[in-house]
């Protein structure tokens, strides 16, 4: 889960961005805005022999409050918040490139950031019309449907108490909750439906095991194999030699 609004610009490598909507797939060159408070599963990889390097900018709510507490800014509210995609603008790119030096000081000082956070800000205010609807919204997550919220986002791996806060709920409610609706606790039904996930990614998608185990939910490799042995009686690379 992302705490706060995160400003990105790729230099090398590809990651691999995975939401409840779709998949996202980022590059060298490109520019993008995920909202705080969304859910995703991030996988980095090296490309054409570069590692995988970015900058990226945290904008944090404290710092936003400030900003906007001398603008007349009465945002609407928001609803599903989508990745936000800035590729090729020059004065964004010219932004977080000249952040590149200042990555060789042990520390950076804090009016320099706040300069540069601010320019940020102000240019994605100047380029995006709806940024304030976003960026100037400080509501907590209210209680939600537990049912829609969980088929939708149970593949990505957070603490319980995560899923609380999402849903508006302390985790004894959420866990409560959880067993009146479900039947069964969070993270039995949690696991189950992961393995049926990663089951359908093998039979339909071909996918590789290491692949589908942090697309799933699962934090290591070895725990997942283990789990879908335990689950389906083989193994996920015996299922696939079966469907090849």
């Amino acid at each position: 889960m992302f705490e706060h609004h995160m400003l990105i610009w790729f230099i090398s490598g590809e990651t691999k961005i995975i939401r409840a909507e779709g998949t996202y797939l980022f590059k060298a060159g490109d520019i993008f805005l995920i909202p705080r408070n969304q859910l995703a599963t991030i996988i980095n990889y090296p490309k054409d022999g570069l590692p995988h390097k970015t900058v990226v900018m945290h904008l944090t709510t404290e710092w936003l409050r400030r900003f906007y507490a001398g603008l007349n800014v009465k945002p609407a509210t928001a609803n599903v918040q989508q990745i936000r995609h800035y590729t090729n603008h020059p004065l964004l790119e010219s932004c977080l490139v000249s952040l590149i030096p200042y990555f060789e000081m042990k520390d950076l000082p804090g009016g320099i950031a706040n300069l540069k956070i601010t320019e940020a800000v102000t240019i994605l205010r100047t380029i995006d019309a709806d940024i304030d609807n976003l960026l100037a919204n400080f509501e907590e997550p209210g209680k939600i449907d537990l049912v829609d919220y969980m088929e939708r986002n149970f593949m990505f791996n957070l603490p319980l108490e995560k899923f609380g806060y999402l849903t508006g709920r302390s985790l004894t409610t959420f866990k409560r909750d959880f067993k009146k609706t479900f039947a069964t606790t969070p993270q039995r039904w949690l696991t189950k439906k992961r393995l049926d996930l990663a089951h359908y990614e093998f039979v339909h998608k071909k996918k590789k095991p290491v692949d589908v185990c942090y697309e799933v939910g699962f934090e290591n490799l070895s725990h997942f194999s283990f789990a879908f042995k335990k689950e389906f009686g083989y193994a996920p690379t015996e299922l696939l030699a079966s469907v090849i």
